[in-house]
């Protein structure tokens, strides 16, 4: 385990939870973005628009807790938030403006926002300590590819759901047997699948 994240034994659990929050959860822009997004698809696709959810990580392991999300941009404080990444959103070139921007975060004693709306949550994992640091370990690895884009030919956008389903499949977690709230899409969550395995 790296330097990042050792520390005391606070608790001697290990599990690794999954959290899905429908889209724009606390937020009304997001949710309608989203809504118009998934009708557009559902029309395209020959099918019946679904709820959309955004998943997170929640890590327990005896050195402490941590919560990996990929989310916007807030400030310039990131370290405070465990971020250990970032990217652009839309295109690189937009990417020099923070609110075109997204961070990474494996944040110890962190809070994933509008937790209590998440919909068939914590869905447990693994209770492995092996597997559950690999997790911890791998956030900084995760491609820091354009949020929104396909720009390795996955088959979908990349965004937050990609960068969960990228974690959990390189972490040797059975990501293909996961899937969202019944009626639900998780766009992106293919595309990290198949980036993870290449």
């Amino acid at each position: 385990m790296t330097g990042a994240l050792s520390g005391p034994q606070d608790s001697q659990d290990v599990a690794v939870n999954l959290y899905w929050l429908p889209l724009g959860a606390g937020g009304h822009s997001v949710a309608v973005n989203g809504r118009v997004y998934e009708a557009a698809a559902a029309l395209l696709g020959h099918r019946p628009a679904c709820d959309l959810y955004h998943s997170a990580l929640e890590v327990r392991v005896p050195e402490g807790r941590f919560v990996i999300e990929q989310t916007p941009v807030p400030d310039n404080e990131g370290a405070k938030r465990g971020v250990v990444a970032g990217g652009a959103v839309g295109s690189r070139w937009a990417g020099h403006l923070r609110i075109f921007r997204y961070e990474l975060r494996r944040w110890r004693n962190g809070v994933i926002p509008d937790i209590a709306e998440a919909v068939e949550s914590p869905q447990l994992l693994t209770t492995d300590p092996r597997r559950a640091r690999r997790v911890l370990e791998l956030a900084p690895s995760v491609p820091t590819l354009v949020w929104g884009r396909d720009q390795l030919a996955a088959g979908e956008m990349w965004n937050s759901n990609s960068f969960i389903s990228w974690l959990l499949e390189r972490s040797g977690l059975d990501s293909e047997s996961i899937h969202p709230p019944l009626g639900g899409r998780a766009p992106g969550w293919h595309a990290g699948l198949v980036i993870a395995r290449r």
